[in-house]
């Protein structure tokens, strides 16, 4: 879900072509799970192999970041570790959906109607353990640093921004904000030319950047009190919020109180939930260290070997792209080399 304080935050438009040398701790799951949703058949089915393993998520990887490497982008993938215990809510929340998901899915299929089925499909989607491994294998592959994260994956690539390791966060839930990441970054991963559900309609898809320090000063608020803000609405630990009390009220309540303990109209709620636990996870989460990150050469054999030879993807598709990322790395090395010459 993540906290939804879309209302409050005014994003600067981004073409994908500014972020051209910029270093960006990307939250994997994140990435996936909009692979997941997206990239599917006419009527939601999910990309497969010869051996029904699923390869969308392998797709969306791919080609995503062969575009990314050409533009100069250079990303990092920050991979989910364990979530904390308050999150087990939000989690049984998110199986029932599936599972109620899946039989409006089979349904709308039993009755020939593929633009229902797809729409449902989109919203099966799940995480099997192979495809941590394929992730971090494709990657690899394509040169891009992975991190394994302690705990939530937004948490450790907000860290490594708000510490200077990359200058931005991408992810497309604004919970990056409440971790502390001093940028965010969102429509990363899925920027491009999309059409809306269940519409004949497309709309161009633009990344989104959205500084932290600038939202706080126009807010007129701490970090600390965005993050009661963002409780106020519902996070993943307390996924229900306050009844009542949308993004705009939650900011017009901690202006004039300041805090959680000093709103008089939520007092018998607060008390239900563990609101001291929830402002740690955002405020000092568990997070991997900070270091120096390394993005090598693609491996050009290696990624034909491991998409084409062990996941049937098109050979002809696959070397053709390889072949784009090659020739714009060609360009700018000999760009660089005229510059220094």
């Amino acid at each position: 879900m993540g906290v939804d304080i879309r209302d409050l935050v005014k994003p600067t438009k981004r073409a994908l072509e500014q972020l051209s040398g910029k270093t960006i701790a990307v939250d994997a799951y994140n990435a996936i799970y909009q692979f997941l949703a997206i990239i599917r058949g006419e009527t939601g089915d999910l990309l497969k192999d010869s051996q029904d393993r699923v390869t969308s998520h392998l797709s969306g990887l791919f080609y995503r970041n062969v575009n990314f490497l050409a533009l100069g982008l250079k990303p990092v993938y920050i991979l989910d570790g364990k979530p904390p215990s308050l999150k087990a809510i939000e989690i049984q929340r998110r199986r029932v959906a599936k599972q109620e998901a899946v039989v409006k899915y089979m349904s709308a299929l039993s009755h020939g109607n593929k633009g229902e089925a797809k729409k449902y499909a989109q919203a099966t989607s799940v995480m099997k353990d192979y495809m941590r491994e394929d992730t971090k294998k494709i990657l690899t592959l394509l040169g891009i640093p992975t991190v394994d994260a302690p705990s939530e994956g937004e948490a450790t690539a907000a860290h490594f921004t708000s510490s200077g390791v990359t200058v931005a966060a991408a992810s497309q839930d604004f919970d990056s904000l409440l971790f502390g990441a001093s940028r965010l970054i969102r429509n990363l991963t899925i920027s491009g030319r999309r059409k809306l559900p269940g519409r004949s309609v497309y709309v161009n898809v633009e990344p989104e950047e959205i500084d932290l320090k600038s939202l706080l000063n126009d807010l007129r608020v701490s970090r600390e009190q965005l993050v009661d803000i963002g409780i106020l609405v519902g996070t993943d630990f307390n996924p229900d919020g306050f009844k009542g009390v949308g993004p705009t009220t939650a900011l017009k309540l901690v202006k004039e109180y300041g805090s959680l303990e000093k709103i008089p109209r939520i007092q018998e709620s607060l008390a239900k939930i563990d609101y001291a636990e929830i402002r740690e996870i955002f405020l000092h989460p568990k997070v991997a260290e900070s270091r120096r990150l390394t993005w090598n050469k693609p491996n050009y054999e290696g990624v034909v070997q491991f998409l084409c030879g062990d996941r049937a993807f098109s050979e002809n598709r696959v070397r053709k792209a390889l072949d784009k990322l090659e020739q714009a790395e060609r360009s700018r090395s000999e760009s660089l080399e005229r510059w220094f010459s």
